[in-house]
């Protein structure tokens, strides 16, 4: 069903479709484990997208996607809501473990997604050969 909501359509012969797509699932997963409501699982995946999107389409450094992460995420527990939405779904003790999970799933292989998404790669030729 993720592959279908994220509309993968050559999840078999892309490298990149299927890395992306077991990075949903098992953050989708990691929620719901953790056993958000709906908004608040909603309101996660969207802070995946946000910080993969950071990296993929505006090539933001780790430095730079980290600063945007915390302005995200700065009124989480508070009375206000920030630019990404009503983040204040979420109670403190929930936005660290969210932070972890990030750091853990993202961060830590920060140079990996570059690498998937900035990197030239030339197209296999396969042949009879």
């Amino acid at each position: 069903k993720m592959e279908e909501f994220l509309n993968f359509t050559q999840l078999k012969t892309s490298f990149k479709e299927a890395i992306l797509l077991d990075y949903y699932t098992a953050g989708f997963w990691w929620a719901k484990e953790m056993n958000f409501s709906l908004i608040q699982l909603s309101g996660f995946m969207d802070l995946l997208n946000f910080a993969l999107e950071n990296l993929s389409d505006k090539h933001m450094t780790f430095g730079d996607n980290l600063k945007e992460l915390q302005r995200a995420m700065v009124g989480i527990g508070g009375a206000g809501s920030g630019e990404r939405g009503d983040l204040n779904l979420f109670s403190i003790e929930q936005a660290k473990a969210i932070i972890d999970y990030l750091v853990t799933s993202l961060f830590k292989h920060y140079k990996a997604y570059e690498y998937l998404f900035h990197s030239r790669r030339e197209e296999p030729v396969i042949s009879n050969e």
